[in-house]
């Protein structure tokens, strides 16, 4: 990207701070908001250990299935600081405090979104299922590697990579939910609604400055979305390993797209999705813009049209051992 589009983008992305201002009522007040410990047993109460069991046989019904994916997406939540910093590059509060509206959404999203690996770690300690050391060191592993969602130094490309990813996370979370309460935990599936009912003020707050960035600037951002979406969308978790399996994001992305918590289905429906919602048909654009248009038109169609195929290839992979479950398979 030249120098002349990025000032481009940072002055139209500027321009709409008033915009992000009229949006941050999609984030809660911390004093209102739901916290881990409204879903976790209170410490301080004397029938404590009563309650430690119950949420234990809550998860026994769990099936190691389950655990991989819920484990999966806990890790996925615990390496926000990564998320964080990419997330700078559209806030610039070079000083961590900065009063502007995109540096205030940038924060409270960071806030809202720490909860949730907050949560989902302490319910997996108490339940006495899975193995935490292996997880902790996955986590570990996963913020030392970085985060590079594929989109520096174009900033409408991070606006493109996180309506994306927030609707993905959002679909992912509400999933397992419904496994759960299929399996009979009613609590876990109440706390996957709630995780993803966040995912979607999230998702809302992203897709909507962008739908301003296509209204302003609609050759740039059909560019930004087309070159995004040519090059698949880099999900968050990819370099993930527990020091052991140097192929573990793709391990659990099987047992996901075998149990329908992530699959390419849904990718497909994702893009379908935003490019009705940013009104990509109807755009007056030009030249490569256009070229991006064409292609963004028939890209969910495209990517559907995999999905028999991707299955296929998904049933005749192994189970495979996970740390996470002491090596037991999924």
């Amino acid at each position: 990207m030249s120098n002349s589009n990025l000032s481009a983008q940072t002055e139209l992305l500027e321009s709409l701070q008033n915009f992000v201002g009229d949006n941050l009522s999609l984030l809660l007040q911390p004093n209102e908001a739901w916290q881990p410990t409204d879903y976790l047993p209170d410490l301080g109460r004397a029938d404590w250990p009563d309650r430690i069991r119950d949420l234990q046989r809550e998860t026994a019904v769990l099936s190691d299935p389950v655990l991989v994916v819920l484990v999966a997406d806990m890790v996925t939540e615990e390496s926000l600081p990564n998320y964080a910093v990419s997330l700078n590059l559209l806030s610039r509060d070079y000083n961590g405090t900065a009063a502007t509206p995109w540096a205030k959404w940038a924060r409270g999203w960071t806030a809202e979104e720490n909860r949730h690996g907050d949560l989902l770690n302490a319910y997996l300690r108490l339940s006495g299922r899975v193995d935490m050391r292996a997880i902790e060191i996955t986590v570990h592993h996963l913020i030392s590697q970085g985060f590079d969602p594929r989109t520096h130094p174009d900033l409408y490309g991070g606006l493109v990579y996180t309506s994306f990813q927030e609707r993905a996370t959002k679909i992912s979370h509400a999933n397992v939910g419904k496994l759960a309460a299929s399996e009979g935990n009613d609590t876990l599936a109440q706390i996957c609604r709630r995780i993803a009912g966040d995912e979607a003020r999230h998702e809302a707050f992203y897709t909507r400055v962008m739908g301003q960035v296509m209204d302003l600037d609609p050759n740039g951002g059909m560019i930004t979305f087309g070159s995004l979406l040519r090059r698949v969308i880099a999900m968050p978790g990819r370099l993930m390993t527990d020091g052991k399996d140097p192929d573990l994001f793709e391990h659990f992305a099987i047992v996901a797209q075998r149990l329908g918590v992530y699959t390419t289905t849904d990718y497909a429906e994702i893009v379908e999705h935003l490019v009705s919602t940013w009104d990509i048909a109807k755009r007056s654009v030009t030249g490569k813009a256009a070229a991006m248009q064409d292609f963004l038109c028939k890209h969910a169609e495209r990517c559907r049209s995999l999905a028999d195929r991707a299955a296929e290839t998904i049933a005749k992979q192994p189970a495979v051992p996970f740390a996470w479950i002491h090596g037991r398979t999924a």
